[in-house]
């Protein structure tokens, strides 16, 4: 019989801070390049604006984008991806690999 080993501490906060709900398909559409608020949240259906702005600050803090403000009229916010967020690249790319394979698509899905 196998022995039950504890979950490394820094692997349950990575996958706690990247599964949380709807964190994943931002940081997707960030990477394949939208950059402000309304370009992220065209690009994940079902998301609200609030729940964008809180895993938006959240990101932030944890140090995966940065926010940087554009000094225009109006005032345009942008969202980019820190080098540490870089390094999540082949992750999320694994990710969408296994999900192609073995997570089916819903009835009358796009794609």
């Amino acid at each position: 019989m196998s022995e039950i080993h504890e979950v490394c501490t820094r692997f349950h906060t990575a996958v706690e801070l990247i599964g949380a709900r709807w964190t994943g398909a931002i940081l997707r559409a960030v990477f394949t390049g939208s950059h402000r608020f309304a370009q992220i949240k065209e690009a994940v259906p079902g998301l609200s604006d609030t729940m964008l702005s809180s895993r938006l600050r959240t990101l932030e803090a944890e140090g995966l984008l940065t926010r940087s403000v554009q000094p225009t009229t109006p005032v345009q916010v942008e969202y980019h991806l820190t080098e540490k967020a870089h390094d999540l690249a082949p992750v999320l790319d694994a990710l969408i690999t296994w999900s192609h394979k073995w997570i089916p698509l819903p009835p009358g899905s796009p794609k």
